[in-house]
């Protein structure tokens, strides 16, 4: 019986650490997102790790997806086990400081394929800790399933293939785009609220001044305020948030006007994505004004999307010899749309044909 439970636990925590490794490492840049946000001072306050993020990032699901594939195939039972209990204490204890403190509302831990509650990730935690302390107390039944040498080369092979993975998301897009900007979305249906859908519930907190001490009033309770009290600030907290459409905080914005109504209605748009330009790759912002003289002999209208500010792009305007209009969008929405900096999106009618990171211009469909 105990080495029926051993055993079960070994192929429960090795899947779903491989699972959960391959899906962020489909996307490393989106995970060193998530790990910015929770070296952010408002969270761990560690910000000088925050430039790093990217390089731990990539470090931490490739080590997550073959510690995985070690405990299937039984490789170094010892090292493999005491490694997943150190990580998943770790992380048991960023969910449960993030679900307590209302910290960081995704943990990440299994990318934009699966949301999860902050209060869920922890309990997913707790529950693979649980399994991985069966692991530790019975690591004499983790047996390797093959001879020495074909679990080494397994483990090498599983370990050049992660790698390799990463090196080629990085260079290029994702392999599988989970996010709510995919090829086929049509932003305007992805920012339309369904009729019926819950709307969110905001009570107002009104804070007076009575006898020297700030108290709180409800908007209920306004006929309670004593007289004399003098106003001090009014805050609103949300009791429910209500449905929040897949695609929101989508703008296009210039000269202080949102043109994405218009925008959005061309039949052939072309559209340059740098969510901050001061830090966009150089290699490809060169490339960008001879695709956008190649577009509009083709009939399209291109535009460039940012969140930088208009001496940034005019200096970069400047630099690389850009002649497009660029409009502004707030940058965690650019990052969404897509990862590389610059990107390339195709558009047609607001609908997301193609998608490419500036490595791929060649393989654009114009």
């Amino acid at each position: 019986m105990k080495n029926f439970i051993t055993q079960f636990s070994r192929i429960f925590v090795g899947i779903l650490f491989i699972i959960s490794g391959l899906i962020k490492l489909n996307d490393p840049v989106g995970f060193s997102y998530k790990l910015a946000e929770y070296f952010g001072e408002t969270v761990l306050n560690m910000p000088f790790f925050i430039p790093y993020a990217l390089a731990i990032a990539v470090f931490i699901v490739i080590f997550e997806t073959v510690l995985g594939f070690m405990l299937l195939v039984g490789y170094k039972p010892k090292f493999t086990v005491w490694s997943l209990l150190l990580m998943i204490v770790f992380f048991t204890f960023l969910t449960f400081y993030s679900a307590y403190f209302n910290k960081v509302t995704d943990c990440g831990c299994f990318g934009d394929a699966l949301k999860l509650t902050p209060w869920e990730s922890f309990t997913k935690d707790v529950v693979l800790l649980f399994f991985i302390l069966i692991l530790f107390f019975n690591m004499k039944l983790i047996k390797p399933i093959l001879g020495k040498k074909p679990t080494n080369l397994l483990v090498a092979i599983s370990l050049f293939l992660c790698c390799f993975m990463g090196y080629w998301v990085l260079n290029h897009l994702p392999l599988k785009d989970f996010r709510a900007y995919k090829v086929g979305t049509n932003i305007q249906k992805g920012m339309e609220i369904p009729e019926g859908a819950p709307k969110a519930i905001v009570e107002m907190i009104f804070i007076y001044k009575v006898n020297g001490v700030d108290k709180e009033f409800t908007d209920k309770e306004l006929d309670k305020i004593p007289a004399g009290a003098t106003f001090v600030d009014r805050k609103d907290k949300v009791i429910s948030e209500g449905y929040k459409p897949p695609i929101h905080d989508f703008t296009m914005e210039k000269d202080g006007s949102d043109y994405k109504d218009e925008l959005l209605q061309e039949p052939k748009l072309l559209v340059f994505v740098s969510y901050e330009l001061e830090k966009a790759e150089a290699t490809g912002m060169r490339q960008l004004e001879k695709l956008n003289q190649q577009a509009k002999a083709k009939g399209y209208k291109v535009i460039g999307m940012t969140a930088s500010s208009e001496s940034e792009i005019a200096k970069n305007k400047k630099q690389f010899g850009l002649t497009f209009d660029y409009y502004f969008c707030d940058a965690t929405t650019l990052k969404t749309i897509e990862r590389a900096n610059p990107s390339i999106v195709v558009l047609e009618k607001g609908t997301i044909k193609q998608k490419v990171h500036y490595n791929d211009i060649a393989l654009l469909n114009l």
